[in-house]
């Protein structure tokens, strides 16, 4: 591995606190490579060979079943995915495909269980990255169990209004069909849920959102820290 991209991967929580010699293990046999928009990089099924890192781009994590398939969670740089899989060496569990041109480095999943096993560094921060996750599930679970479809698209739209400044304009960064499986809708019910929440001050145009009566749209949310924190 060049220089820069070892420097890629210890700038990562997760590897923070490798000693040095233990880095270099673990990277052996890794390598860097960029894909294309669409690429499926691995099927819920398969075993799990790599940890990836996602350097560059965005990737979907998603799965399938009778037919039907959801997005889970979307992935963007620099961070790690799958690693709970990479250290049970058990089957990826999701499937992952890019959404857009993607740099991503694979390290070898065995390379990962013996530095689990031989870097109290790692492992520490393995455990707490692994609770994240857990949380993060967590408050997705609750946001599906609790809310309507309504509520769950207002509070994204206050959560992204948060992450691109708080200007009342934002684009969405992802497709509104991608968007509408993250939410547990369909293309369909998203449509009506934007139509309901006309009312409460929120105007549609393409990708871009306009939030005119901020109040009333986070009276109709009602966010809360539990589910909503990131």
């Amino acid at each position: 591995m060049r220089t820069s991209e070892k420097e890629i991967v210890r700038s990562l929580p997760l590897f923070s606190e490798m000693a040095e010699d233990h880095l270099d293990e673990m990277l052996t046999g890794s390598f860097l490579q960029r894909f294309p928009a669409t690429v499926v990089l691995f099927s819920e099924s398969d075993h799990t060979d790599f940890l990836h890192v996602l350097v560059d781009g965005q990737v979907e994590l998603y799965a399938s079943a009778n037919n039907r398939e959801g997005t889970m969670t979307l992935i963007k740089p620099v961070a790690t995915f799958v690693l709970a899989s990479a250290l049970t060496d058990s089957a990826y569990q999701l499937s992952a495909r890019t959404l857009e041109s993607s740099q991503i480095l694979m390290i070898p999943a065995q390379n990962v269980r013996t530095a689990m096993s031989n870097d109290q560094g790692f492992a520490q921060k393995a455990v707490r990255e692994l609770a994240l996750c857990y949380h993060g599930v967590v408050r997705a679970y609750k946001n599906i169990k609790l809310r309507t479809a309504v509520e769950r698209l207002a509070n994204y739209i206050i959560v992204q209004n948060r992450r691109q400044g708080e200007t009342g304009v934002i684009k969405l960064p992802i497709e509104k069909r991608t968007l509408a499986s993250m939410l547990g809708m369909t293309p369909e019910n998203l449509s009506r849920a934007f139509a309901t929440l006309k009312p409460y001050g929120i105007r549609v145009d393409g990708a871009e959102i306009c939030i005119e009566k901020p109040g009333d749209l986070e009276t109709l949310a009602k966010p809360s820290e539990l589910i909503d924190a990131h």
